[in-house]
This record gives C-alpha cells, structure tokens and sequence, in this order.
C-alpha cells in the first residue's frame, strides 16, 4: 500500500474517533446538564457545560481533518485552528468564572444538592470511556503528523481526570450526606477547565500545540 493510501486510511480513523468524541460529549452534555439542573449540583453542570465546549473542540478537529482529506493548505488549516482556539479558550475562562461564582453562592448558603445516580454512573463511564478515546487518537495523530489532534488527545485526558474529581465529589456526597463535596468537586473541576482554557489561548497565539503534554 502506497504512503498516500495509508496517511487517506488515517485520516479516514481520525475523522471516526472525532465523530465518536461527538457522540459521547452530546450524551456527556445532555446527561450532565439534566442530572445537574435536576439535583442543584454545581459541579454535575460545570462538567456538562464543558462537555458542551468540548463537542465545539471536536467539530474543529473534524473540520480541521476534513481541510486535510480534502487537500487544503497548511496555512488555511492553521489559521482556523487558532480562531477556533481562541473561541474555545474565551468559553473556557467564561465558564471557570461561572463555576466559581456559583461555587461562593453555594457555600455561602450552605445548599445542598440531591443525589444523583445518574451523575454518579455517568463520570464511572467517562472515566473509562476517555482513556480508549485518548488512546486511538494519539495513535491516529502520531501516524499522520496532527499536532492539532495529539492536543486534542491531551484534552481528553484532561476530560477523564474531571470525570474522576466529579466522581469522586459525587461519590462522597452519595455515602455520607457531605454537602460541601459538591462545590469542592466543582473547585477541582475549575482548575482543569481554566488549564484547558490558557492552554487554548497560547496555542492561538502559535506558543503552543494544543491542551497539553
């Protein structure tokens, strides 16, 4: 097989695991956003609203891959890489502003939120789901020289370590009434979404590759 058709099959893999990311942040989302707005849990809903943000990263990556399949130019694809970078990054710090506004409110009225089984099943199931997505796109990405998708993969880690703080907060208000766990988990989720957020932002300004390494 010729190193054209091998790099077509590639991207071919890429474009699948993005619509397979997708998929899964459309039900990260819909689930998240429910179960939070139904149980008052600030964190179930920072974690459902990042979802939303990176379901926007995703169809990037797709148009991105897609500008490449179709043969587009390197400086095309970059260019809307870094607009799309800055949009993601402004969202991000948007939603860490939110996140921390409502974690004083919370606190300051000591609110507690129901428990839910839902969120608690959900954040079980992306923390095991994120890592096989992680894994196939760094494969993809390494095969065809993407740096936009290698830090794509790096943010899907980021997505499973939020998951398992979610996890976690949710877990321990579940066993033992803890009300404050909820605004705790939402505290560490912050951290995670403003990283996600500065990582955004520099690599608009061409000082990094994406997310993370």
């Amino acid at each position: 097989m010729s190193a054209r058709a091998v790099d077509a099959d590639t991207l071919r893999r890429g474009i699948a695991i993005e619509w397979w990311t997708v998929g899964w942040m459309t039900l990260e989302a819909v689930v998240s956003l429910g179960a939070g707005v139904a149980a008052g849990s600030v964190a179930l809903v920072a974690f459902g609203a990042d979802s939303v943000i990176e379901l926007i990263s995703a169809g990037v990556l797709l148009r991105r891959l897609g500008l490449e399949q179709a043969g587009a130019s390197a400086s095309g694809i970059e260019a809307a890489e870094r607009r799309a970078s800055t949009v993601v990054g402004v969202l991000l710090f948007a939603l860490a502003l939110w996140v921390l506004t409502s974690i004083g409110r919370n606190l300051l009225v000591r609110a507690r939120p129901e428990t839910s089984i839902a969120g608690v099943l959900l954040a079980a199931a992306s923390a095991v789901v994120m890592p096989w997505i992680v894994a196939t796109k760094r494969r993809v990405a390494a095969r065809i020289g993407s740096a936009a998708l290698k830090a794509d993969a790096a943010c899907g880690i980021i997505c499973a370590y939020m998951a398992a703080t979610l996890l976690i907060g949710l877990g321990l208000r579940a066993l033992f009434g803890w009300w404050w766990a909820d605004p705790l988990a939402a505290l560490g989720i912050v951290y995670f979404v403003v990283r996600e957020g500065w990582e955004a932002i520099e690599a608009a300004r061409g000082r990094a590759d994406g997310c993370c390494d």
